[in-house]
Formats: structure tokens, C-alpha cells, sequence
């Protein structure tokens, strides 16, 4: 039963993938963990292979149209591939089961949610303040700035598999003000191949991963993409961002509180917080 609700999962985030571009796929481990109970650590180490798999398949369309600027795709990678790296040592001395790590992860995803939620609604906003306030950059500034972003990207997405759309799209806007939103985007989707990819072999690694759900997601969401940009001209980009960002706040919203309402049962049953250390044990 399980199977196809996992299959629903994937098409749905899929068709609104492939109707907005970015966003939707930020569903996914938030979903994974408040209507199934999977545990932080797995959802989001299945997230990120799940997400290296359509992003593939995304990249291959931008670069058969020649929408990616492989300039912007190397310097985001300069930063988020390190970053990412050291994040991964860095989780590698928990232990991904305990209640240290589930709260840290969750606290990290549901930040990641709000701020992409934010993103979403307040783009344009946020592109006119910086156009007015900041201006254009340097190529050197914008270079460096890029980088940058690649970093925390690196260490947010690792943590939570959270921000490589909304976010890293949003940088790149103001970054680069001149360049047509069909290459910033596919430059995004380009850069979240190896970013997700690293990552989610990071997480393999240490245990927290599931094939078999990862498996379920991608037999929805391949077909759920094609629905959805066949959809995307029929429906108003506006209007569905505003769903989106309303989505993933009610979604971060129940996070929060299973978070909370968890820890104070492990305190209840522990009579004391839980701890992060230990073995870097899977799920």
C-alpha cells in the first residue's frame, strides 16, 4: 500500500516540478517524514538521490536546448561540492538515529522550508530591493559571491536536501541580472546534479537511505514531470507559487510541531535531552 502512496508522492512533486521549475521539489522529505514516519536522516538522504535522478533528466533537456551556462555551473560547484563534503564529515560523527540528529535535521529542514516559501512568494520583491539598494557586481564580486552561495547551499541542501531550487535561483537572479531566467534556471538544475548527487552518496554511506522508497518516488515522479510541464502554460506561475509557498509552510508548520512534540517524549522517557554522538549508524 505503501508503494503507491510513495508513487502519488513522486508524481505529484514531479507535476509541480515540471510546472514551476523550482519549488516543488521541496515536498518531498517533508512529506516523507509527517505522513510516513521515515526518519529525518533517510527521508532526506533519499530525497537527495531521488532529486540527483530527475535533476539529471532535467539538465539533459536544458543542455539538448543550450540553456545552461557551464560558467555559473563551476563556480557554484567550486563552493557546494567542498561544503557539501565537510558537512558530510561532519554529520559522519553522529549518529543519524539519535534524537540529536533528528532534531538537528528537522530544525535545519523546517528553516529550509520557510525561507523557500519565502523565496517563492517574494522574489520579485527581493529583486527589486537589491537592484535599488546593491545594484550590479563586478565580474570578479559576482565570481567570488557565487561561490559563495555554492557553499551554503552545500551545507543547507546536505542537511535537509532543501534550497537547491528556490534559493539557488533566487541568488543567481541578483547575481546576474542579465542573464535570461531560462539559463539561470537550467544553470541551477545543472549545478543541483553533482551537489545532490555527492550528497546523497554521502548519506548512502552512512546508512541513510532507502532504496526501495527511493525506487517508489521515481516511478511517479518520471511520468509526473511530463504531466506537469505539459501543464505549466495552462496554469498561472503566480497563482501556483503562492500554493507552493502555502504548501510548504502548513508542511513545515506539522514539522515543527512532530519535532517538538518528540522531544518532549524523549525527555519524558530519558529524563534528559537527547544526544548527537555516536556511531554514524543508518536509520
Amino acid at each position: 500500500m505503501h508503494d503507491l502512496q510513495y508513487t502519488a508522492i513522486g508524481f505529484v512533486v514531479g507535476a509541480l516540478v515540471g510546472m514551476t521549475g523550482v519549488g516543488g521539489g521541496s515536498l518531498t522529505t517533508p512529506l516523507l517524514i509527517v505522513l510516513f514516519g521515515v526518519a529525518p536522516a533517510t527521508a532526506v538522504g533519499t530525497d537527495l538521490l531521488f532529486a540527483a535522478v530527475t535533476k539529471t533528466a532535467g539538465s539533459l533537456v536544458h543542455g539538448y536546448n543550450h540553456t545552461i551556462d557551464w560558467r555559473l555551473v563551476r563556480r557554484l560547484a567550486s563552493g557546494s561540492v567542498p561544503g557539501t563534503m565537510l558537512t558530510l564529515l561532519t554529520l559522519s560523527h553522529l549518529d543519524m538515529a539519535s534524537g540529536g540528529a533528528r532534531m538537528i535535521i528537522s530544525v535545519f529542514l523546517t528553516i529550509a522550508l520557510l525561507l523557500t516559501a519565502g523565496v517563492l512568494v517574494a522574489r520579485p520583491k527581493i529583486v527589486e530591493l537589491y537592484s535599488r539598494h546593491v545594484g550590479e557586481l563586478t565580474e570578479r564580486a559576482a565570481a567570488i559571491a557565487t561561490v559563495c552561495v555554492g557553499a551554503a547551499l552545500g551545507v543547507v541542501v546536505t542537511i535537509s536536501s532543501v534550497g537547491a531550487g528556490a534559493l539557488g535561483v533566487t541568488a543567481l537572479v541578483l547575481l546576474y541580472p542579465r542573464l535570461p531566467t531560462v539559463r539561470i534556471v537550467g544553470s541551477d538544475i545543472a549545478h543541483a546534479v553533482p551537489l545532490t548527487l555527492v550528497a546523497g552518496l554521502g548519506h548512502g554511506i552512512m546508512g541513510s537511505l532507502d532504496l526501495h522508497v527511493l525506487l517508489a518516488l521515481l516511478m511517479g515522479s518520471l511520468p509526473g514531470i511530463f504531466v506537469g510541464s505539459l501543464m505549466s502554460t495552462r496554469v498561472p506561475d503566480v497563482a501556483l507559487r503562492y500554493v507552493l509557498a502555502a504548501t510548504l509552510i502548513l508542511v513545515s508548520g506539522k514539522l515543527a510541531v512532530d519535532t517538538r512534540d518528540h522531544y518532549a517524549r524523549t525527555i519524558t522517557s530519558t529524563g534528559s535531552a537527547p544526544t548527537s554522538t555516536g556511531s554514524a549508524s543508518g536509520r
